[in-house]
């Protein structure tokens, strides 16, 4: 054999053999993936505390102004008796009415706002826990000179 025809033989050989290996390589599966880190067990999420209304207690009412026709739109302001700071506030529906819920065991003052009205206030006793209490206001009228006018 000539050089040329060893040349074309050494070359088929080498084509040969590398298909075969890269035959090979792709019929091999792959190497297994390294397993993924340890993560810890997740922790249960902090329970939020969930916050029941059965000692709930509700104050209900209407208000009325003083030709005793309902009075829409009236500012009801609730505090507990031991706070400066109003803590809940309302309006009075359509209709004159309000219901505000309250967590019971606690005395409470409401006060009634209305513009062109005397403001008026109430204290509410639900240190007995759950119960409701419902309440009528019939608002007067302010006089000019009343400093007790609602805004």
């Amino acid at each position: 054999m000539n050089q040329s025809a060893r040349a074309v033989v050494f070359f088929l050989a080498l084509t040969v053999l590398s298909c075969a290996a890269l035959g090979k390589r792709w019929q091999q599966p792959p190497p297994p993936s390294p397993p993924p880190a340890q993560e810890p067990a997740p922790q249960p999420a902090p329970s939020k505390q969930k916050y029941s209304h059965k000692n709930d207690f509700v104050i209900r009412g209407t208000v009325f102004d003083h030709r005793a026709l309902s009075l829409p739109a009236a500012e009801l302001r609730i505090r507990r008796s031991s706070e400066k700071k109003f803590r809940w506030e309302t309006y009075t529906n359509s209709r004159g009415e309000f219901a505000v819920r309250v967590p019971g065991g606690s005395a409470y003052e409401l006060v009634v706002r209305a513009k062109g009205f005397i403001e008026q206030a109430r204290s509410i006793d639900a240190t007995a826990g759950p119960g409701e209490q419902s309440l009528v206001f019939h608002m007067e009228l302010a006089s000019k000179n009343s400093k007790k006018e609602g805004k």
